[in-house]
């Protein structure tokens, strides 16, 4: 896709824009006082800013500076380098700068408790900085409290944090994570802010982790820019397309890196890198965008709306015509039917598929006590994966348990930890069952973990359900080079299970990881963590495995056979058929909507045939024909 490289006329928008800008929509285009951009009450709370009064916050220092703020109060920016202890996020270090950007207070500070993780790559604190330090969290509290004025006003970017870990309330606050708004509840990272607005280079990754004074100041920078330009001269900056382009540049280098050099690397030794065109999909996902897809099966594709599969083409358009109008953009797929000869062909290789899958998915545990805690059992093999079925062996001299999980890195998991641990007061065996087709597991495991697409890719187990997808981007952030994070959800009730999928962008990377993660503990669960085994594509298609109804057989088979007796009547049916079906979601759309129709066609050992393209712009109120 070309054209995408912003200049920076394209980057000005036009005054009609400006009104759509969430900046305007928030704050107007007129300049206001800094009282105008300090946190309500209400926005506190909303955010996770400790409240006087609140139940979380007993035994907060409270700053007491309770004055009546002015458009002249003085600001003072303020940011923190934490590490996790055993009680959580602890203070390592705390910087405050005032107005004019000198540097009031530069001091490390010696957590209470056991530090698990210095967060080095971020905090840039390392145990033998801490060694020789004296300084409590009491004393940077009680030195705070001394130090800013009656009517002081707290600058930094996500500054909710930082009086978290400091455990100190104060009544005003401006947070630039908030001031320079997003749709969508998105926000705009420090290091980009800095950059685009103020024109300064921050955390770079020459420096071991991030400087605390260096980063309140530009905090500070930051929220005095919106102040003395205004919300309209914030907006013209477009920031929105200026990270769209970053982010696409970062895109084009990525694939330029893990694009094949072969034997024209030594053809391109005096020649530019050639960066590559980001598709389509990558625009839309670094814009934020979630498209919309509508199908009868699940499409293996990264950052597309996942929607569960429809049973039938019109239930599909039922819903296109009800959820198409609200999204950006949207895939529909519709279905001319089963492919009955190639249903034959395969049925019987998907039955062996199936069989041979259920047994990787299953283990056997054991042998019990005969009055064992079932409970604990499923407890501690829960810790390494979701649980599809579990069953007691009792046709054995002693009980054994059969547990058949939802993922194989669940299952090959409990293999490798468990087997010759103590469970429920026995030391227990734990194996796969011993079949002909399963002779070749260890095989097949191995070769699924040198597959291309788990390169870089690690199974996270353990964790506890009530944490949502941001805890836990915000848990694994300080993992070096993490690049996406999975997180499957149950087809049934969406919610999501207690595992996750962590893709980072050097397989080095993963391994340090693997080791970072294995006895971590997170909320009170300690996380198990291996290399991926199944790539996308397989997880769903396990997943629709697990819950199919079991009742498709052979006569399902034969009544469909019988209904090729006139294959092409059936197929113009079909067609005619699903037509009326694109018709008629045609005619529901919004005019100068672009529309594409594709008909895959066909490449195989049995022929190949080509497909077809139509594309219009609608512009007519919907009575043509696509």
């Amino acid at each position: 896709m070309s054209g995408l490289t912003s200049t920076s006329s394209e980057c000005i928008p036009k005054s009609s824009d400006l009104q759509c800008d969430p900046i305007i929509r928030k704050y107007g285009g007129k300049k206001r006082g800094l009282t105008s951009y300090t946190l309500t009450l209400e926005e506190q709370k909303k955010n996770d800013y400790p409240i006087r009064g609140s139940p979380g916050c007993k035994g907060y220092v409270d700053t007491e500076c309770d004055q009546q703020r002015t458009d002249s109060s003085p600001l003072f920016g303020l940011d923190c380098e934490m590490c996790l202890t055993a009680k959580g996020n602890e203070v390592t270090r705390v910087s405050l700068v005032d107005a004019q950007g000198q540097c009031l207070l530069n001091e490390l500070v010696k957590p209470e408790s056991t530090v698990v993780n210095y967060r080095t790559r971020f905090s840039g604190i390392t145990k033998r900085m801490l060694l020789p330090v004296k300084t409590r969290l009491p004393d940077i509290q009680t030195r705070l409290k001394k130090m800013l004025p009656h009517d002081a006003v707290l600058v930094g970017h996500s500054l909710n944090a930082d009086l978290q870990a400091l455990e100190m309330i104060h009544p005003s606050v401006i947070d630039t994570s908030l001031l320079f708004a997003r749709n969508e509840g998105r926000r705009f990272k420090l290091k980009f802010l800095a950059k685009a607005v103020l024109g300064k280079e921050i955390q770079c990754e020459q420096k071991l982790g991030h400087d605390p004074a260096e980063d309140a100041r530009a905090a500070l920078e930051l929220a005095q820019f919106f102040i003395e330009q205004g919300p309209a001269k914030v907006a013209e900056l477009n920031l929105e397309m200026l990270l769209t382009t970053e982010k696409l540049a970062e895109v084009s280098q990525n694939k330029a890196v893990l694009k094949p050099q072969g034997c024209r690397a030594q053809k391109q030794l005096n020649e530019p890198p050639h960066l590559s065109k980001p598709c389509f999909l990558d625009c839309l996902q670094v814009t934020g965008q979630k498209p919309l897809l509508l199908g009868r099966q699940e499409l293996d594709s990264s950052g597309l709306c996942q929607s569960k599969p429809s049973a039938s083409n019109k239930q599909i358009l039922q819903r296109a015509l009800e959820d198409v109008p609200l999204s950006t953009f949207s895939i529909i797929q519709f279905s001319l039917g089963p492919d009955y000869i190639a249903a034959h062909r395969l049925a019987g290789l998907c039955e062996k598929v199936r069989s041979k899958l259920t047994d990787m998915l299953t283990i056997y545990a054991g042998p019990f006590e005969e009055n064992f805690c079932l409970k604990s059992v499923k407890k501690e093999f829960g810790r390494c994966g979701p649980i599809q079925s579990l069953t007691v062996v009792t046709e054995t001299y002693q009980p054994y348990v059969c547990i058949q999980y939802e993922v194989l890195e669940a299952a090959q998991l409990a293999v490798e930890s468990l087997n010759g641990a103590e469970v429920a007061g026995s030391c227990i065996k734990v194996q796969r069952p011993i079949t002909a087709a399963m002779l070749d597991c260890e095989v097949l495991i191995k070769e699924l973990e040198l597959d291309v697409e788990n390169e870089g890719v690690i199974y996270v187990a353990g964790l506890k359900k009530t944490l949502t997808e941001m805890d836990l981007e915000e848990e694994f952030s300080q993992l070096k080079d993490l690049e996406t994070l999975f997180l499957p959800t149950d087809l049934q009730n969406g919610k999501h299970r207690n595992c996750c999928f962590l893709k980072f962008q050097k397989s080095e990377s993963a391994a340090d990881a693997l080791g970072a993660i294995n006895g971590w503990t997170m909320k009170g669960s300690k996380l198990r963590s291996r290399n991926a085994l199944a790539s996308g594509h397989l997880w769903r298609w396990i997943q629709q495995m697990n819950h199919s109804n079991g009742k498709q057989g052979g006569n399902i088979l034969h009544e469909k056979m019988e209904q090729l007796s006139d294959s092409e009547q059936d197929l113009k049916k079909k067609v005619k058929k699903l037509d009326h079906n694109i018709k008629k979601l045609y005619r529901s759309l919004q005019n100068n909507t672009l529309c594409v129709v594709l008909f895959p066609g066909v490449n195989s050992v049995h022929g190949s045939q080509s497909g077809l393209g139509l594309m219009e712009i609608k512009d007519d109120g919907g009575r043509s024909a696509c």
